[in-house]
């Protein structure tokens, strides 16, 4: 069976108050065009469908599109989308009976009550079925009442808890979409500018990757970066454009997943995705910066770092003369570093887990034990909630 495999299209998301609604058009374009040549069994779209919990009409129109062109593909083509972190559950929800008529499927919520389970939709190939469970992204406080007398204390115990309710057949293929920050081996996936406002400090929404043992592929959304979570079984697809300038090396593409029997090995390959406009820096003297201006390359989104000792004149203007969609400037020279080296070292930020510890060894002498940081760390992450973050 073949699959296609997406995630944070973050549609209407701007980039510094630029649009990136063309960009945006155009890779969902590059989508459909490759739905049609590849002929997909299925596609996964693996949350963060919008930038915003309520989106622009603009961006309800982009992804209306989308769907009512992938729709159109003869033969029709299953569509499985998972809500992200990004989301408004009962905005992406609205018309959920009438998309699943044209097998368009849709889950917002995870299970929140003892009788609720994952929406699960089963396909069938000369294999055999292969069931998909959609998980969307969640967060302790929306699964407590599946078990009040023994709530999860963290992200790993919630999303550990709604799995091992699911009566997985291990006989059977079995595919997981989900939007969680999982790690591997110890090991956290790589991030970049655009995602880091969302993971969560001290690490709360960490969930072990070994939660997903039961499930031949897990199909991932959240980071924006394409890689691997404990081998080709677990991935992030990434994003499909670039939303940060540290995303500037980034290959995008739609993950291509072929599954063959059960106990193969997923196979992958990618069809590469580009926008209108890059994501990029420059660095340099000015007239280096300026001299690199091209046709091709003077409408992307850059950021400039200068080098110049002296300052140059109207360094703004110029720049903006030959690269209209300046995101950033920066100067790095020998007189802003020695500003730097002569600021007092600033007091850092802590997040409330980091305070606490400080505010505790200041007060008590002595070190949280393991027990009240558990305790600590469960207030945090009810407060956060209580608070919507």
């Amino acid at each position: 069976m073949k699959l296609f495999h997406l995630s944070d299209l973050h549609i209407g998301k701007q980039l510094n108050g630029y649009s990136l609604k063309e960009n945006q058009e155009a890779v969902l374009n590059q989508i459909v065009e490759y739905a049609g040549l590849e002929h997909p069994d299925a596609i996964m779209i693996c949350g963060d469908i919008y930038d915003k919990t309520a989106p622009s009409a603009e961006a309800y129109t982009i992804f209306g599109n989308f769907l009512e062109a992938l729709s159109q593909i003869s033969p029709q083509i299953t569509v499985l989308i998972i809500a992200g972190n990004h989301d408004s559950p009962e905005r992406l929800s609205y018309a959920g009976s009438f998309l699943e008529k044209h097998r368009i499927h849709l889950s917002v919520f995870p299970p929140r009550k003892p009788e609720d389970f994952l929406k699960k939709v089963v396909l069938t190939d000369e294999y055999g079925p292969l069931n998909f469970y959609l998980l969307p992204f969640l967060k302790p406080g929306y699964v407590r009442q599946l078990c009040p007398d023994n709530p999860p204390e963290g992200y790993e115990q919630a999303v550990r808890m709604v799995l091992s309710r699911e009566l997985v057949d291990k006989n059977q293929r079995n595919i997981l979409l989900s939007h969680q920050f999982y790690t591997g081996g110890g090991m956290d996936p790589q991030t970049c500018e655009s995602e880091q406002t969302v993971i969560m400090a001290g690490g709360l929404d960490r969930v072990d990757a070994l939660v997903l043992q039961d499930f031949d592929y897990t199909a991932l959304g959240h980071i924006h970066g394409p890689q691997n979570v404990f081998g080709e079984r677990i991935r992030y697809c990434g994003s499909p454009y670039k939303y940060s300038v540290s995303e500037e090396h980034h290959k995008k593409s739609v993950t291509v997943l072929h599954m063959g029997k059960k106990g193969d090995k997923p196979e992958l390959q990618f069809l590469p995705l580009c926008g209108i406009q890059d994501v990029r820096q420059e660095r340099g003297s000015l007239k280096e910066v300026i001299r690199r201006a091209t046709k091709e390359n003077c409408h992307d989104f850059i950021r400039v770092t200068l080098t110049d000792e002296d300052e140059p004149y109207r360094i703004r203007e110029r720049l903006e003369e030959v690269y209209d969609h300046l995101l950033e400037l920066r100067v790095e020279n020998e007189r802003t570093r020695e500003k730097l080296m002569d600021v007092e070292e600033p007091v850092p930020v802590l997040n409330p887990l980091e305070a606490f510890h400080q505010f505790y060894h200041a007060v008590r002498g002595e070190e949280l034990s393991e027990e009240a940081q558990k305790i600590i760390e469960t207030i945090v992450q009810e407060a956060k909630e209580e608070e919507g973050i």
